[in-house]
């Protein structure tokens, strides 16, 4: 038995009090002499007897009223005994904790796991009492803020409104969130009810385990519902990546979808379809053995420009949402490109090189001389084009261009010192020139290795098989040697890079190690470097279509300096739209969105003006069909140090029934009071007649 209330049982120490006042009034009995008559002296003394016997028991009774009535305030309840029409007083906060991730999906011969799961928790519901509080955590999300509610009907109602999501979360941050919930609560009952499949990659890692014995002490109790069972047949898209770097229209772009078969069955001819802008455009079969993950290689052409949503998608089986997996590319209309020369007239053949290729104004080319950079906003530019050794004045201008992701080709200035340079290139993180290689007379540097792998050598030649460069005669150049942080592109014979690529700042910079100037060398006639330069700047300029994959539930970072107006639009996979003021963000730079519970392409917009589109898909590791044993979550609840008292319920006897055997918190306090009211009119009718007798016997 347990007291709600034990410090009113220092009251028991009343129930001395007529003990003392029995023992004093002993102490003033008078000897009374009565008749000299024998029979009635016997007679008195059988009297006697009866009223010592009748006062005896009116003690212990007295002392028995005081006791219950002190023990009815102390509040005593009793454990893992449920009787009837006594646990309306012991009030209870129950948390539950409702697994609502998409494993939870499956269908068994009752229905969902998920709606098996929100029914149960109703049924429980309908035994708590008025005065009781309830807590709902969702395993998904969980807000900064939960607070218990005791309008129970309402809480059924937000219940029935709850849906599967796309998140995937750990069970033990839900179990985290829910310890500080229930140590909040005053009531003496405290419950947390988790309900899931017991997903075995979703339970934690070792470094999120954490004590909390403070918050599950003794006093809490922890039922565990585990609604898996049957066998489930499951095959999931666990990656899509792009192949192709460079996108143009009505060039194919090459996809790569990893399916992944997570069941204990083999999957025979299971189709792979490519869907780009809702169009079925390529698909592939696959066969998977248990366990096995294989690639899907889809190839299509897309038929226009601008943002490009697609999307891989397979058959049907019994978990859904993980059988499509997003992504976009970017195909710009037209192509801003800015050149920046030592004069203007120095960057002619780069200027010929690019509008060559232009079909109807595709490349737009604007000229400046460097000098002037500083007044232009880089940020309207799609690629910029270096013709000159010097950033002075432009760098930083520079690095916000890259931050955005785009990029940037140099051409060192046939004119420039090898300190101008280098002073520029450690602006941008690039190695500097060992100096200037000058060759006389008829002997030339000339191409030696060239990486034909690289995305910028991509459907250049018309015969794959036969890729040749033809070298130029290179006879001044700098000495550039690649480190770790770039790529060599193309080599000469001496080993220094010609062409390399590195990526700072989140953009691209393309460098080259001589000038596009015939002094230098005669590289600007030759076949190759009107595609090369024109498939560079189409590269870095498709670059803000490559996003890093966001999972449901994550934070999206978008960059948005180049924005034209204060205000950002994001256009959700559902279509509605967010609104949000940048003048109201400390980081005007960066917008950080949070409502990513969808699955698709999160587009953001100033304007009209497309500035990010990040795909947001499932995480993989929510797709896996390995469960928890008992034991195993036994295990974990000795981990965070739980002390109090743990129950799996069994699915197969009624889970209510079950509780309500193991629930404490059954309050006896009104049995006790009755019970004291019972025996003080016992007490009273005793005491009467006793009085009585005594009257007689004195008279």
């Amino acid at each position: 038995m347990t007291f709600l209330n034990p410090a009113i049982l220092f009251g028991l120490l009343a129930a001395s009090i007529p003990i003392l006042i029995h023992l004093l009034n002993l102490r003033k009995l008078k000897k009374i002499e009565f008749s000299t008559l024998q029979f009635l002296k016997e007679l008195q003394k059988n009297k006697i007897r009866k009223i010592k016997l009748k006062q005896w028991l009116l003690l212990a009774l007295r002392v028995l009223i005081i006791l219950l009535i002190v023990t009815a305030f102390a509040r005593p309840t009793l454990e893992g005994v449920s009787v009837g029409g006594t646990t309306s007083a012991a009030k209870t906060t129950a948390v539950f904790i409702l697994d609502d991730t998409f494993s939870m999906s499956v269908i068994d011969q009752q229905g969902s796991y998920f709606n098996n799961a929100k029914q149960t928790i109703k049924e429980i519901l309908n035994q708590m009492q008025e005065g009781d509080e309830a807590g709902l955590i969702l395993v998904s999300h969980q807000p900064e803020e939960i607070n218990h509610t005791t309008n129970l009907e309402r809480f059924k109602s937000e219940l029935d409104d709850i849906q599967i999501s796309f998140i995937s979360n750990e069970l033990n941050s839900a179990i985290v969130k829910a310890a500080k919930l229930i140590g909040t609560s005053r009531n003496f009952n405290k419950e947390i009810y988790l309900l899931t499949d017991f997903q075995k990659r979703r339970l934690t890692t070792q470094e999120n385990v954490t004590n909390l014995n403070e918050l599950l002490n003794e006093q809490v109790r922890f039922y565990a519902f585990d609604f898996s069972g049957r066998e489930i047949l499951n095959v999931g898209i666990s990656d899509l990546k792009l192949n192709t770097q460079i996108f143009e229209k009505n060039k194919p772009v090459k996809f790569e979808a990893e399916v992944t078969n997570y069941s204990s069955t083999s999957i025979n001819n299971l189709v792979v379809s490519l869907f780009i802008e809702d169009e079925r455009s390529a698909q592939q079969s696959l066969n998977l053995n248990p366990g096995e993950t294989k690639t899907a290689n889809l190839e299509a052409p897309t038929k226009s420009s601008g943002l490009i949503e697609a999307f891989v998608e397979i058959e049907e089986d019994d978990i859904l949402k993980d059988n499509k997996r997003y992504t976009s590319i970017y195909i710009p209309e037209k192509i801003d490109v800015l050149v920046l020369n030592d004069a203007i007239e120095n960057g002619r053949f780069i200027n010929l090189a690019i509008r060559s290729a232009s079909v109807d104004g595709f490349f737009n080319v604007t000229n400046r001389n460097v000098n002037q950079a500083g007044a232009i906003q880089l940020q309207n530019y799609d690629a910029v084009i270096i013709n000159s050794s010097s950033l002075k004045n432009i760098s930083k201008k520079i690095q916000e261009f890259l931050s955005q992701g785009k990029g940037i080709v140099i051409f060192p200035s046939s004119n420039g010192t090898v300190e101008i340079l280098n002073s520029s290139l450690a602006e941008l993180n690039i190695p500097a020139s060992n100096g200037i290689v000058k060759i006389e007379g008829r002997n030339t540097m000339e191409f030696d290795e060239i990486d034909f792998h690289h995305p910028l050598f991509e459907n250049i030649f018309l015969e794959k098989e036969k890729k040749q460069v033809e070298s130029p005669k290179i006879n001044s150049y700098h000495k550039i040697n690649v480190t770790e942080n770039g790529k060599s592109i193309i080599k000469l014979i001496d080993g220094s890079s010609f062409l390399s690529e590195y990526s700072t700042n989140g953009g691209k910079i393309f460098l080259f190690n001589s000038s596009a100037d015939l002094a230098w060398n005669d590289f600007p006639l030759k076949s190759i470097f009107a595609p090369l330069l024109n498939k560079i700047v189409l590269y870095i300029s498709s670059n803000k279509s490559v996003n890093e994959e966001q999972f449901a539930g994550e934070k999206i970072n978008v960059n948005v300096s180049n924005r034209t107006l204060p205000q950002i639009k994001i256009l959700r996979p559902d279509s509605k739209e967010d609104l949000v003021n940048m003048n109201e963000i400390i980081s005007s730079n960066f917008l950080t969105y949070n409502s990513t519970e969808l699955v698709g392409n999160y587009k953001f917009f100033s304007g009209e003006k497309l500035l990010n589109s990040v795909c947001v898909n499932t995480d993989p590791l929510e797709s896996v069909v390995e469960y928890l044993s008992e034991n195993d979550f036994v295990n974990y609840l000795k981990g965070i140090k739980f002390k109090g008292t743990f129950l799996m319920i069994d699915n197969d006897e009624n889970p209510v029934q079950q509780i309500l055997q193991a629930r404490f918190g059954s309050e006896l306090w009104r049995y006790f009071l009755i019970a004291a009211i019972f025996i003080a009119l016992i007490e009273m009718a005793i005491a009467r007649n006793a009085k009585k007798e005594i009257a007689e016997l004195k008279g």
